[in-house]
């Protein structure tokens, strides 16, 4: 190992946070370093929850009382020391916003300095007849008001304050003080002498009345200057009003032609997040929720009777099938004809009501009676539901609900004045609709002169080196008006990167969460490059990695293990890379010097007689492609980061699935034809989403292990004894829970300085139950006993009970026998909550004619667990059904019985097919990317 002076490493002793076996490490700074391991080794543990959480917290703890309780300070780790520790910066997988407003250019701060740009520089249009707008003179706004005829009301404004909070009482001093008399205050005539009294919380709009007149001759010097002060008080802008008709002036922006006056250019004029930018209609969403008549009728072959209104297809509620009797009855439809042979106007009736009152009859104890009601149809009752206090009710509504694009701005977010400002011949949705490497080469080519030149080159500037940071780092594909909530967790871990690097800050730890995920290995040399740069200027970079190209470059590597859980939390080797291929201690050394390796299966011929085809597929940027997948066998779907993978599978494929073979309404892409699906049974998607949103739910719960150990202490003879049954036995229902936690084991204290604490519940030392339950016991062990151990402890402690080792056999082979059997969801990560829904799957006996599909699934993986993951794969397909992989890792790609590469690039240069077939035939192909890597490979 290379020696490094004290100062030029971090000094860890004594580390024990989780499963860490007080180790001591010295990490050298300013280099780039990765921590790899099998997962669960404690690689995160060392990176994030000690080194990290270390070095916020003493940042955070060096501010003041008052900075301090705006901040969440993190708790001490369980170490001894830590010195030459550097203020730490994380930069972790997790998705940036769901907020539906946020978008790549505003997390990126692009969009601020774009609102900037074309308020300073743009070219002003009018929106009505696109023609350059042009200010209006005093002597044009007092011929404005003379052409009206004589006698008519004139009222001139000085609007000062336009929509901004605050009390403004020195204004109205002020005001009263030079003379003025009426204010215009929200709409409102008020008198300067009377006490005005504004909530400064709210915004508001103040106009000052200049003068007050009615039209005759000989009044143009009065009015010239009125319009003046107007002009000046309110620096351009000027409001008459004339008989009761407003209209706004500006001495800058106005089109004489079409009568339309432009209210100021301001940056708050291009935010889509503030009234005076955003589009009236939807409020600067760019789109807003209907309800989707695909989702309320989704088979138009079903007749009513069938169930072809989906929201009413069970017609075990009597009031619902007493409706559509009496109405089809009333207006001549037939129940029995499929939905779609209706004619519109029955169609109409159905979905959108009628005026015309609807007959019903009802029992009163014994006796018939008759009434009538009006009827809103199925749509009308589902917006009903959508407004109710119930909760249940809105849940049910929305599920038939999507969104389409605003009617008014289609989707464009802004008013049509902001969009009709122009820079380089765009307007700022055009703009933000290119990707990243479009807007680069967009700003590299814009010029201007005199004095917009110096005022945009500056601006220009730091847009074109932001840009630039996110296209170093693999990006180049994605849009700048692309929502932050649809981004993966590696792009959103990259754009933070980016981010973090345009910042230029030096002398920090910037500790990363497998960055290279979601990179195709084309794009991994630029990640690398960036993430040398980081360094270069002087950071230190600490990666938690698996891929091999990332530990090659690196300059000190640390291998966590041997084992998982409690096997792990030991540092196997600590060196140079390429001293770790040497090291026989090291799993991670056998895999990279060749001595391990993941062994290729032998690949199964596809069955030309079952095969899945999708025709047309036209969603984003997929040019028209048909794809046929092979069923029963390992199919891999690759290409470029943005090439289209996800767009044409999880975007397009398995909502079409999904509503052919379950009558779901999802909203799915464009596509001409599906064929094959009569061949399947099921489609499942396995993705990385939260198991459950808070810490009640764990492992064991969405598995349903847990129900089976509560029937398991349940049968015990004590528990028989007692009268307890298996509800006795779970921490969310009471009498067998700790009522003073309410079976969360910990007791939150809000500390107002520091951060919230969550201490252990006095009453049952955490343990979630109260002490009757805990009682009972299964071989020595109570229920909350059972709950702490392992996977693979439970699977060794339940080996004489066939249902539970059975499952946890499971849990074991998709490589998670390291995680507790009650550990909260919260604390999984993505990789891990999508292999407990891949257990919770594999549990379900199998029907050998199911299509799972899986997004990644090496996420968080080291070598040796993606090993054991292609081996469930091969399983799966074994027993007939087809796995569909997105996927980048060429561990994974070279053991796949098929291959679809998407290409050529991401982006509008991607939505191709460039190769279908074997690894080997792909290995050759020179247009594929893929094929290039994956020949190394092979």
């Amino acid at each position: 190992m290379t020696k490094h002076s004290t100062n030029d490493n971090i000094i860890i002793k004594g580390a024990r946070q989780h499963n860490l076996k007080n180790i001591d490490l010295e990490i050298p700074k300013n280099k780039l370093v990765v921590i790899t391991g099998v997962s669960g080794s404690g690689k995160s543990t060392l990176a994030f929850d000690t080194l990290y959480a270390e070095g916020q917290r003493r940042y955070v703890e060096s501010l003041s009382a008052y900075a301090r309780q705006f901040l969440e300070l993190m708790e001490k780790p369980d170490v001894d020391s830590i010195d030459f520790l550097s203020p730490a910066i994380s930069i972790e997988q997790k998705s940036i916003s769901k907020n539906p407003r946020s978008t790549v250019g505003t997390i990126t701060e692009i969009y601020d300095y774009m609102r900037l740009l074309y308020a300073r520089v743009g070219d002003v249009h009018c929106p009505s007849c696109g023609k350059r707008v042009e200010s209006y003179s005093v002597q044009q706004i007092v011929d404005y008001i003379t052409s009206h005829e004589d006698e008519a009301r004139v009222e001139i404004y000085s609007p000062i304050v336009r929509g901004k909070k605050g009390e403004y009482k020195k204004v109205f001093e002020k005001l009263l003080k030079d003379g003025f008399v009426r204010v215009l205050v929200d709409g409102e005539q008020r008198r300067l002498e009377e006490e005005i009294e504004l909530d400064k919380k709210i915004k508001h709009s103040i106009s000052v009345s200049i003068d007050r007149l009615k039209l005759k001759d000989g009044l143009q010097r009065r009015l010239a200057d009125s319009v003046e002060t107007a002009l000046k008080l309110s620096e351009g802008l000027a409001e008459i009003d004339v008989d009761g008709e407003t209209r706004l002036f500006s001495e800058k922006f106005a089109c004489p032609e079409c009568n339309i006056s432009i209210e100021e250019i301001e940056p708050r004029s291009f935010s889509f997040n503030n009234p005076f930018g955003a589009c009236p209609e939807c409020e600067g969403l760019g789109e807003k929720s209907v309800f989707d008549m695909d989702a309320v009728v989704p088979d138009p072959s079903l007749s009513i009777r069938e169930g072809a209104l989906k929201p009413w297809e069970q017609f075990d509620n009597f009031h619902h099938y007493n409706t559509l009797v009496a109405i089809s009855q009333q207006f001549g439809i037939d129940m029995n004809m499929p939905f779609a042979k209706l004619t519109d106007a029955e169609k109409e009736i159905m979905l959108n009501g009628t005026d015309t009152p609807l007959k019903l009859e009802t029992f009163r104890g014994e006796k018939k009676v008759q009434y009538e009601k009006k009827f809103d149809g199925v749509v009308g009752w589902l917006r009903e539901k959508l407004y109710s206090d119930n909760m249940t009710d809105r849940e049910t509504a929305r599920r038939f609900m999507s969104s389409m694009d605003c009617p008014e701005c289609k989707g464009a977010r802004l008013k049509p004045t902001s969009l009709a400002v122009t820079v380089g011949g765009k307007n700022i949705y055009d703009t933000s609709e290119l990707n990243i490497a479009e807007a680069l080469d967009f700003f590299d080519n814009l010029y201007f002169e005199g004095f917009k030149k110096e005022v945009a080159d500056k601006i220009n500037t730091e847009i074109r080196r932001r840009l630039s940071f996110l296209k170093d780092v693999g990006l180049e594909y994605i849009t700048l008006s692309r929502k932050s909530s649809t981004l993966s967790g590696g792009e959103a871990q990259r754009i933070r990167l980016a981010t973090q690097i345009g910042s230029g800050l030096t002398g920090v730890l910037y500790v990363l969460d497998e960055p290279s995920i979601g990179l195709h290995q084309r794009d991994n040399d630029m990640l690398i490059a960036t993430l040398k740069n980081l360094r270069d200027i002087g950071n230190s970079v600490l990666v938690v990695e698996h891929d091999e190209d990332t530990i090659a470059a690196c300059d000190h590597v640390i291998d966590m293990g041997p084992g998982a859980g409690r096997k792990g939390g030991y540092i196997v080797f600590s060196g140079r890379p390429e001293e770790i291929r040497h090291c026989e201690a090291s799993l991670t050394g056998a895999y990279l010097s060749g001595v391990k390796e993941i062994e290729i299966p032998k690949r199964k011929k596809p069955d030309k007689k079952r095969t899945l085809a999708l025709k047309g597929a036209a969603e984003h940027n997929l040019k028209g492609i048909d794809i046929e997948i092979p069923l029963g066998l390992m199919v891999c779907v690759t290409g470029v980061s943005g090439s289209g993978k996800s767009t044409l599978i999880m975007d397009t494929l398995y909502p079409a699935l999904m509503k052919r073979l379950h009558g779901t309404g999802m909203r799915g892409g464009v596509f001409t034809e599906l064929s094959g699906a009569e061949h399947i049974d099921k489609v499942i998607d396995i993705d990385q989403s939260p198991i459950g949103r808070t810490p009640r739910s764990n492992p064991s719960t969405y598995t349903g292990i847990f129900t089976d150990m509560r029937d398991l202490f349940a049968q015990t003879p004590d528990a028989k004894k007692r009268g307890y049954k298996a509800g006795r036995f779970s921490f969310n229902v009471r009498y067998g829970r700790c009522e003073t936690c309410q079976g969360e084991g910990y007791i939150k204290i809000e500390m107002h300085f520091l951060p919230d604490m969550y201490v252990k519940c006095d009453a049952c030392g955490g343990k979630r139950y109260n002490r009757d339950t805990l009682d009972i016991r299964y071989k020595d062990k109570n229920i909350s006993d059972v709950l702490d151990m392992t996977v693979n402890q439970a699977f060794e402690f339940f080996e004489n009970v066939p249902k539970l080792k059975n499952k946890l056999e499971v849990l074991v082979n998709v490589g998670l026998g390291y995680i507790k059997l009650g550990q909260p969801a919260t604390t999984l990560s993505g990789g891990e909550a999508q292999r407990v829904k891949l257990a919770k799957e594999l549990m379900k006996r199998p029907t050998g004619k199911t299509v799972y599909i899986f997004d990644e699934p090496t996420t968080g993986l080291h070598f040796d667990d993606i090993n054991k993951l292609v081996k469930i794969f091969r399983a799966l397909t074994e027993s007939g059904n087809t796995v569909i992989i997105i996927e980048h890792n060429l561990d994974v790609i070279k053991c796949a019985d098929h291959i679809i590469d998407l290409g050529p690039e991401g982006g509008d240069g991607g939505g191709t097919i460039i190769f279908k077939g074997t690894p080997e035939k792909c290995a050759e192909c020179a247009e594929s990317y893929t094929g290039r890597y994956l020949k190394r490979k092979l």
